[in-house]
């Protein structure tokens, strides 16, 4: 027998979805339990299907993350697993420091890897006191790139809470960092720059917020705006040194969390024509707004690379998907990333050579061009 209470919320929730049926989407988050997790019902629709596990074009993944390949004794397997997904160069951008990036590419040269497998260049931040610090992080960059660097990468957490002696946040256009940036373009190698992360991470955690369900899971990942700060003042700050360093190309990780707004991030490249842009855990935003992204790729084509971030074959399939095909109403792989379904973007051939490979050879200096067509 149903008591008084739960009759009263009953008809609340009732009254509430009549309220959202009569006036359209409500804009206020509902003071309900949502028990989001264990709604998921299968797809009743019919419609095409195609399932690409090897790209249509061979491909430069331009953002992975391996950590053994210093001591790995047989890098086979992932070079068979490129194969199968018709990737031809994958970049490591995990190179940590000097010693480490000299073990990998020597270990990657030893058996006969080297134009397959590349890797990154990563500086610290929090020794920019040292009095010295600027010039050995010159003579460290001048040293990766002779034994194989192709490039520098920054991580978000250095943007975000690494700290200089006296505990204050080092911001990505600290004074001391700029010779970091001019130094790159002097050495012609590019700076893959991940800041922040996306913007819902920092809006209150209410079923207002699209990633609801992943702040749920991962509460660690949720920001306030002086822990460590703002979202739009972390973006600010990237934008500040890709500005005023116009010598040198800036790989804008993740889209730069502009992948839901594309004519937002248009302007973004409009006002900065040494900025690229990778796909890294966005494929998501992208799958769900077709006719806006296929847009956007076909005006951006030169700007825009391959990138993955987390290594894992399987997932390789849906990035294809999406490029590729012309599929409609199919899931991501991660529910919490993104609860709605996407849409194949159908992108020319022209575009997809460039976004899977031509833009890479333009922006990471000494690949091997051979391995790809014309």
């Amino acid at each position: 027998m149903m008591t008084s209470s739960s009759a009263a919320k009953l008809l609340t929730v009732i009254l509430t979805f009549c309220t959202i049926v009569a006036f359209g989407q409500r804009r206020e988050p509902l003071d309900i339990t949502i028990d989001f997790e264990s709604y998921d019902p299968p797809s009743t629709l019919v419609v095409p299907e195609h399932d690409i596990t090897h790209a249509k074009y061979p491909f430069i993944d331009v953002h992975s993350h391996h950590w053994r390949w210093a001591e790995e004794p047989d890098l086979s397997k992932l070079a068979s697993e490129m194969d199968s997904l018709n990737m031809q160069i994958i970049v490591n951008l995990s190179g940590r420091n000097s010693q480490v990036l000299e073990s990998m590419t020597s270990n990657i040269e030893k058996q006969g890897l080297s134009n397959r497998m590349v890797v990154f260049s990563n500086i610290n931040f929090r020794t920019i006191d040292e009095s010295d610090w600027e010039e050995q992080t010159m003579k460290q960059l001048d040293y990766d790139v002779s034994k194989g660097s192709r490039g520098l990468k920054i991580y978000k957490s250095q943007g975000m809470y690494h700290n200089d002696s006296s505990g204050v946040r080092i911001p990505l256009n600290h004074p001391k960092l700029d010779a970091v940036w001019n130094h790159c373009g002097e050495l012609g190698i590019p700076v893959l720059i991940h800041a922040a992360d996306p913007k819902p991470f920092w809006m209150p955690h209410d079923s207002l917020n699209e990633r609801w369900l992943e702040l749920k899971l991962r509460p660690g990942r949720k920001r306030e705006a002086d822990d460590p700060a703002s979202w739009e003042t972390i973006i600010a700050e990237q934008h500040d040194i890709i500005r005023r360093h116009k010598n040198t190309k800036f790989i804008n990780a993740h889209f730069g969390w502009f992948a839901n707004d594309l004519a937002k991030l248009d302007s973004l490249l409009e006002a900065m024509p040494n900025m690229y842009i990778e796909t890294g855990a966005v494929i998501a935003e992208l799958g769900r707004q077709p006719r806006m992204a296929e847009w956007f790729f076909e005006k951006n084509q030169d700007r825009i690379l391959f990138g993955k971030d987390s290594y894992n074959p399987g997932e390789y399939h849906t990035y294809f998907r999406v490029l590729e095909s012309a599929d409609e109403y199919f899931p991501y792989y991660k529910r919490y990333h993104a609860f709605w379904k996407m849409y194949g973007l159908d992108l020319s051939d022209e575009v997809l050579k460039k976004v899977y490979y031509k833009n890479a050879l333009q922006v990471l200096p000494g690949l091997d061009s051979s391995l790809f067509p014309d």
